[in-house]
């Protein structure tokens, strides 16, 4: 048994590899440190990972103590807040006054703007009375705050159902006026959108454009019209999915900030509702809209002749009666939009009427001022000329 060293030798300081012998005995003694030394190395290695854990240990510990007493603070913070408003409400007189219904319909402008609708919109008396029952809310909502006793912003999303043209558009407008008027809203504006505005056509498309719609809407009122038009059953990977999922987030997170109006024929609504479940439950407002009656529309008629400084002489009332009950049975009828067309069409008859009659060659060229705001009828399409185009014509 030998051991192999190195020397340096004193002159030269030459490195000499040399082997010196060993005796059994040196071998053995060599060994048994040489199994010592290995014994405390492995011993230092496991103190140091049985000192990591317990390192690991401590901070895991201290996490749960952290989160324990986060949650004693946030109780504590509860039960202050809860034990704060019980003080409130027992120091409230039980005489006290928080004023009266008309002084907050009369100072926010609310009686005004439900004014204006009554005077906007002919008929519709199940949407006016619903209106009036939301504002309603708001009032004593807002007198219950002025007490102090607790208050909580209601679900403002709605769904107006009906046809074209009955009067949803405006009931919005509207709406968002008295929201903002009684503090709901910051603006009270309308914005309105369809699939085209808040789907896109290629993937990562979709997104910004549904959040561009509603960073406009916020502060006021998004109607989404045809909002069924966002769900197609038929494609799984239809991109309206993923604007649904957007709205959906925001109707829920953003509900003091913004409402939603899901507007379409009711039979499809409550189809796109069965699908999407968690729209129908975000919505806490029904309206329908219903059609208008024949006479409906010829008042709705002469609210617009007298909006735009016209009106409709009385043997032109007839004609225009006659050709309205005519026009509900044809196709594309849509309630006040086929009669606001119609009245357009009046207004250019009476121009071409009055342009002939002023340039005629045994005219003196004056025009008089009933002349001007005088929708004779004659310049109303007559029933006889609906008949003419055919059923299915598409017409004013």
């Amino acid at each position: 048994m030998a051991f192999i060293g190195f020397l340096v030798t004193p002159k030269s300081n030459n490195i000499v590899k040399k082997s010196f012998p060993l005796s059994k005995k040196y071998y053995k003694n060599f060994c048994k440190k040489k199994t010592v030394f290995n014994l405390s190395a492995n011993e230092n290695q496991s103190g140091g990972d049985v000192s990591s854990s317990l390192n690991d240990s401590d901070i895991e510990a201290r996490k749960i103590r952290e989160e324990a007493e986060r949650r004693r603070q946030e109780e504590e913070r509860i039960r202050m807040k809860k034990q704060m408003k019980i003080d409130r409400l027992n120091a409230i007189p039980e005489d006290a006054e928080a004023g009266t219904v008309e002084e907050f319909m009369y100072k926010d402008g609310v009686k005004d703007i439900l004014e204006q609708l009554d005077n906007d919109l002919v008929g519709l008396v199940p949407v006016k009375s619903r209106v009036k029952e939301i504002a309603a809310l708001l009032v004593v909502d807002k007198l219950r705050r002025n007490l102090g006793l607790d208050t909580g912003v209601p679900s403002l999303h709605m769904c107006f159902t009906g046809a074209p043209g009955t009067g949803k558009t405006t009931v919005a407008m509207r709406m968002g006026q008295i929201l903002q008027r009684m503090g709901y809203s910051r603006s009270g504006h309308l914005v309105v959108a369809t699939r085209d505005d808040l789907v896109g056509q290629y993937v990562g498309h979709t997104a910004p454009k549904t959040k561009e719609v509603i960073k406009k809407a916020m502060g006021g009122v998004l109607l989404i019209d045809e909002a069924y038009y966002l769900y197609n059953a038929s494609n799984d990977r239809d991109y309206g999915q993923e604007s649904i999922e957007i709205l959906l987030n925001v109707m829920e997170e953003n509900r003091e900030d913004l409402v939603v109006v899901l507007a379409g024929y009711k039979d499809r609504m409550d189809k796109f509702f069965s699908f999407i479940p968690g729209m129908s439950s975000r919505v806490g407002n029904h309206i329908e809209f219903p059609n208008y009656e024949p006479e409906e529309l010829l008042q709705i008629a002469k609210v617009m002749c007298r909006d735009l400084e016209y009106e409709i002489s009385p043997e032109a009332e007839p004609i225009f009666f006659e050709y309205i009950k005519k026009r509900m049975t044809m196709s594309y009828f849509s309630n006040a939009r086929t009669v606001r067309n119609a009245v357009d069409r009046a207004r250019m008859r009476a121009a071409i009427r009055l342009f002939n009659k002023a340039t005629d060659k045994g005219s003196d060229g004056m025009v008089s001022r009933q002349d001007l705001m005088t929708l004779e009828k004659s310049d109303f399409v007559s029933v006889e000329e609906l008949i003419a185009r055919g059923e299915n014509a598409i017409v004013e």
